[in-house]
């Protein structure tokens, strides 16, 4: 069966994943690279900080490749469709952001302080 718009159930899915990759994947490094701090904090500031960082900002690079096609209207997609993946890319790059800075500081600030 295909849908009204002649999109398959993966197109549509697309904006809608692009959406929410970046901001699970934000959550997912701080809420693990803080519960590894808690267990042992030395791991954070070598490797693992910088690995766990740079796993999170591919997420984000794929959000962004996922919603690029997207973004702009054709003839086979609504423009909600497209709008919705413009926002994708617009929050995938706050995202990223928000992981390059935080990854930075991992690696400046030493992990064991305090």
């Amino acid at each position: 069966m295909s849908a009204p718009d002649g999109l398959s159930r993966a197109d549509r899915v697309r904006p809608w994943a692009a959406l929410l990759l970046p901001p699970v994947a934000w959550y997912v490094f701080e809420l693990g690279l803080g519960s590894v701090l808690k267990v042992d904090c030395a791991p954070v500031g070598t490797w693992l900080g910088l690995t766990w960082g740079a796993a999170s900002l591919a997420i984000c690079g794929l959000a962004m490749a996922l919603a690029w096609p997207c973004a702009r209207p054709a003839d086979d997609q609504t423009p909600p469709r497209a709008w919705l993946s413009r926002v994708a890319l617009i929050l995938a790059g706050i995202f990223a952001l928000a992981i390059a800075f935080q990854t930075l500081a991992v690696l400046i600030v030493p992990p064991c302080v305090g």
